[in-house]
């Protein structure tokens, strides 16, 4: 239950806040919305405030902002044509369509400042397993060893320690530990392994063979280093949303790695189980996903929509409608294609693989 209700509620968060992105830059440049709903399909509950009908609609998978003119301004009556979006230049129209993926990044950076300022959970240099027969326990390091630098530099978070360790290349690492109170020195060879990421790509990693215990400290940032911190967090899961989606299109990472909203259920409500700072955490990695995606270049999506309004500014004339509704057919059969792939995956991944 935890999981579907905390599901519910990211995504709905997240819907709210990409269709509101549009609703306010459509105002602001002076276009009418119709209609703002949360869903899809027939009209559960809602208000009409002045000309806007804010609306529940029956099927949760998404939202829409309905602004005058948006299907062209052929049956409008005459007073309407200048609050019409489609008579809205094409620099305007692209700020309306951009305005929801670039809420949705922004709000992201908001969360992570948040949840960087409330601090969360992060394990200690405290070693918790130490496998047998690899390289650690054959230099003699042991569990609740606290190591206290690696290769001369100061460490109290076990982050630190596996990155210095997977980035070594198979090279010899010092490591100091403090054993009940007493300095100790190691030198430890990591071996090199290759391994599946999660992306399910073949990757090189350096390994010692030591797990983190479960010792945490909360790590909290003042609002200055939380904005700084936030923004590089957001620019880097950024990059790695635009990264993966390139490899996922050139074929570098599989097309089962492609999930549904199954899996955002799951990981959802994993999340949720840890606490409220992981589950905002999520939901930053989600808006982020969110906004990146609806950037496509793909006819249905905003990033479809941007590239006609580009194409017009560059030629001096819209895109013909004929040619517009046969690329957003085109880009609907992507995107269901690609909701059939995701779905099919989850079913293999979660019912076939564990059943």
């Amino acid at each position: 239950m935890l999981t579907i209700v905390s599901t519910i509620i990211v995504l709905g968060i997240l819907i709210f806040v990409h269709e509101l992105g549009h609703f306010l830059v459509a105002k602001l440049l002076g276009v009418g919305v119709e209609t703002f709903s949360l869903g899809f399909g027939p009209r559960l509950l809602g208000k009409k405030v002045g000309e806007t009908d804010y609306r529940l609609s029956a099927f949760p998978l998404g939202g829409y902002v309905k602004m005058v003119g948006e299907g062209g301004d052929d049956e409008l009556a005459p007073e309407d044509q200048e609050r019409s979006f489609a008579a809205k230049e094409p620099h305007k129209r692209i700020a309306i369509v951009a305005a929801g993926p670039l809420f949705n990044i922004v709000f992201a950076f908001i969360i992570l400042v948040l949840t960087l300022m409330i601090g969360f959970p992060v394990p200690t240099s405290r070693i918790g397993d130490v496998l047998e027969n690899k390289p650690a326990a054959q230099a003699g390091l042991k569990k609740d060893d606290v190591i206290t630098s690696v290769n001369g530099k100061p460490v109290d978070r076990f982050d630190q320690i596996a990155g210095v360790i997977s980035a070594s290349g198979g090279k010899p690492i010092d490591i100091m530990v403090n054993r009940g109170g007493i300095p100790l020195s190691f030198r430890v060879v990591p071996e090199v392994r290759k391994v599946k990421s999660p992306l399910g790509e073949t990757v090189e990693t350096s390994q010692i063979g030591i797990g983190s215990s479960r010792e945490f400290v909360t790590e909290r940032y003042g609002p200055v280093d939380a904005l700084v911190k936030g923004f590089g967090q957001t620019c880097d899961a950024a990059g790695v949303i635009v990264v993966v989606i390139g490899k996922l299109i050139t074929g570098a990472i599989p097309l089962d790695n492609v999930g549904s909203l199954i899996m955002i259920g799951k990981e959802t409500g994993q999340q949720a189980k840890a606490g409220l700072v992981p589950l905002l955490a999520i939901m930053a990695f989600l808006s982020i996903n969110l906004g990146i995606l609806n950037l496509l270049p793909i006819p249905i999506l905003d990033g479809g929509h941007i590239v006609f309004c580009l194409w017009e500014m560059v030629s001096g004339k819209p895109v013909g409608l004929k040619t517009r509704e046969i690329a957003q057919q085109v880009g609907l059969l992507l995107l269901l294609g690609l909701m059939v792939l995701a779905f099919y995956n989850d079913i293999i991944r979660y019912v076939v693989k564990q059943g």
